[in-house]
């Protein structure tokens, strides 16, 4: 397995934001795709979601041959603005990093993988891109208690025609299983589902599922 380069970057957003960004790409020569690339969409901001969470799942991405984004959204870290309780300014920061990625990386085939609430900031960000060809969600927050902040980006990505996946864990206590099923059922396009067995919500996103997520998403990327 190949090592990877990280190099740090500042992406200013549509509204002025500027976005501390983590570019990590595969080392040694060793590219899958000199065409596409990974966003990934980090947890809730307000309840100390950060790019460092994803960094595991990044780099490993990045050993595999892919090159993998990682960014803190508005308000997070050394990022400027401010954080929304609902995720919709959020959505400006996942199209213009999406933007930057192809117009300065040259990358024009993009999967938006979201984590927990990063989800559905990610999934209502999917149809606003036209290089993105597919979505991964890592525990999105359906349940009845989340939908009141994260509620209004459901019908965004249930819409959409683009492939999804939606990773979740049985025990996850934000959305149960039935909940899930009952959501994707009226779904556009190709979904999938992944169920990790007894996993709960945050532990899921801890990194000793890292490599689990990594081997998930190339199997998901290989199908599109």
């Amino acid at each position: 397995m190949s090592k990877y380069t990280l190099e740090s970057i500042t992406v200013e957003t549509s509204d002025g934001v500027k976005l501390r960004t983590r570019v990590f790409k595969p080392g040694g020569g060793e590219v899958k795709d000199d065409n596409f690339a990974i966003v990934l969409v980090h947890p809730y901001s307000i309840l100390g979601g950060s790019q460092g969470l994803l960094k595991g799942i990044a780099s490993g991405l990045a050993q595999n041959g892919y090159t993998a984004v990682t960014f803190d959204m508005r308000g997070v870290g050394r990022s400027t603005g401010r954080p929304s309780l609902t995720g919709f300014a959020e959505v400006k920061d996942v199209v213009s990093i999406c933007n930057w990625v192809s117009h300065n990386l040259s990358l024009h085939r993009i999967l938006l993988v979201g984590s927990s609430a990063g989800a559905p900031i990610a999934g209502t960000a999917v149809d606003q891109i036209e290089q993105v060809i597919g979505y991964v969600s890592i525990g999105y927050p359906f349940g009845m208690t989340a939908s009141i902040l994260f509620g209004r980006h459901h019908k965004a990505i249930l819409q959409s025609p683009k492939p999804k996946l939606f990773i979740m864990g049985t025990q996850d206590g934000f959305t149960s299983v039935k909940q899930l099923k009952n959501k994707l059922s009226s779904a556009a396009g190709r979904v999938e589902t992944h169920l990790i067995d007894g996993v709960g919500h945050f532990q899921m996103e801890g990194p000793g599922y890292d490599a689990q997520m990594v081997d998930l998403i190339i199997k998901f990327i290989a199908s599109l």
